[in-house]
């Protein structure tokens, strides 16, 4: 049966829960860094501390894109319970990673909440080629990106704009500021309220509208849990797989910028490194360091606002007119790769410049929230389409488990000595990959 097409504030509301999992994950990116430096970790330790985060995506996705595909409730539907449920966890997990008093919890929270995150997640994709026709789709994940956008840069404003509010940026040895706590406790606020908007706005269809059929316990026939995870994964379509390649080199970029932008930026383009305990004017040096990193987590919202401003602009043309998603996300990649590489470049004179490298970065983020997942959407059955983007999911966190193992800091010893600004040279060296691997896709593919 021909699906409907949807109006603008019926793909918003369904998509709006979005904003939420963007606060979390702008918080953790923009932050998570900074927490394991107070607690003690060096430059080179923050990467294997991240592990948690792709681990946890690497098994909690498939697994919840499976159920969901075979979930159905009358009154919550087939993925809004996977809403739901991750909402309450995660928003429980922001609230207390500042309590974090040692490396190991702030770890444990870390791969809570990324968890908690990814019960959430997955389904969000699927919904959007559940409810809409594929002349939608590319609309669809486009004005999803657009709200990942917005609270992207909200989120990573924050911790400053609580500042200029009153709340204080100071902080003593092995502490963090009260602006981290605020910050933190608003996300787990807002992560909860923007996800029972979509929950309670949105409807589904039921299982027989999509061809499926029910059994006597209420889940779709033909479950097969492991081995339909493994079937799909040795069978996926040719344009996942070639798409793998394009998140790959993707994904280890911006898990090389979350990992190394607050260390990288504030040591060499602010000049105000982490202090160690004992230092001369201690004080002083970490009272730098903590408007250091507010400035690089406000700067890294930008990323965050060009990539609203590109999926605005996106939004208004797919709305009306196809475009070729490959080139489009050839294009974005290799903008991104330049704002990355232009960061190695500054210096505190020319710091504002920042912002128009982050710019850059977000032309990249805009389209790899939304190109490759529409691109895919068509290649896969409806009855799957929750396992498909879950199985998708796993080329996300294949590339940083492989960064946060040692990847990234092997490479930057080999190429760069060890100079820690250059992390953001490989990570726009791995977006140009990125960029040159959408050649290998068909253009019948895209």
């Amino acid at each position: 049966m021909e699906k409907r097409k949807l109006g603008f504030w019926e793909i918003w509301n369904m998509s709006f829960g979005f904003m939420g999992i963007q606060f979390g994950f702008a918080l953790q990116g923009g932050n998570m860094s900074r927490i394991f430096q107070t607690l003690g970790a060096s430059k080179d330790e923050i990467p294997m501390l991240w592990i948690a985060a792709p681990l946890t995506g690497l098994i909690v996705q498939p697994i919840i894109g499976y159920l969901s595909d075979h979930t159905w409730h009358p009154r919550w539907g087939r993925r809004r319970p996977f809403f739901l449920i991750g909402a309450i966890l995660s928003s429980i997990a922001l609230f207390f990673v500042p309590y974090s008093s040692e490396l190991w919890m702030a770890a444990g929270f870390l791969w809570v909440l990324d968890a908690s995150i990814n019960v959430s997640m997955e389904p969000f994709r699927a919904l959007v080629a559940d409810k809409l026709p594929e002349s939608q789709r590319s609309y669809g994940f486009v004005l999803q990106t657009l709200i990942i956008g917005i609270g992207t840069w909200i989120a990573s404003n924050l911790p400053w704009f609580v500042t200029q509010l009153g709340v204080s940026n100071e902080a003593g040895a092995g502490e963090l500021p009260q602006s981290v706590y605020v910050s933190f406790a608003i996300g787990a606020l807002v992560f909860l309220g923007s996800i029972l908007v979509t929950v309670f706005t949105t409807t589904e269809d039921p299982p027989e509208m999509r061809g499926a059929q029910l059994d006597s316990d209420g889940e779709i026939e033909n479950a097969s849990g492991l081995k339909e995870i493994l079937a799909f994964i040795t069978s996926m379509p040719r344009v996942m797989a070639k798409l793998g390649v394009v998140q790959f080199f993707s994904w280890f970029a911006f898990f090389t910028m979350w990992s190394f932008a607050t260390p990288a930026l504030t040591e060499v383009v602010f000049q105000a490194p982490m202090p160690a305990d004992g230092d001369v004017d201690y004080e002083l040096k970490r009272s730098a360091f903590e408007w250091a990193a507010n400035a690089v987590s406000s700067s890294m919202g930008m990323y965050g606002l060009s990539s609203m401003a590109f999926a605005l602009v996106l939004s208004l043309w797919t709305a009306r007119r196809k475009i070729n998603r490959r080139w489009t996300h050839l294009i974005s990649l290799a903008i991104g790769g330049v704002g990355f590489v232009s960061m190695s470049w500054l210096t505190p004179e020319t710091s504002s410049w920042l912002n128009l490298s982050f710019a850059c970065v977000g032309v990249a983020w805009g389209s790899i929230l939304s190109m490759p997942y529409a691109m895919l959407s068509g290649s896969v059955s409806a009855q799957k389409m929750g396992i498909g983007m879950g199985v998708f999911n796993m080329f996300i966190v294949l590339p940083q488990i492989i960064a946060a193992l040692g990847g990234i800091v092997w490479l930057n010893e080999l190429f760069f000595e060890g100079d820690v600004v250059q992390t953001m040279v490989l990570a726009g060296v791995s977006l140009f990959v990125a960029s040159a691997s959408n050649l290998w896709i068909s253009g019948s593919e895209s």
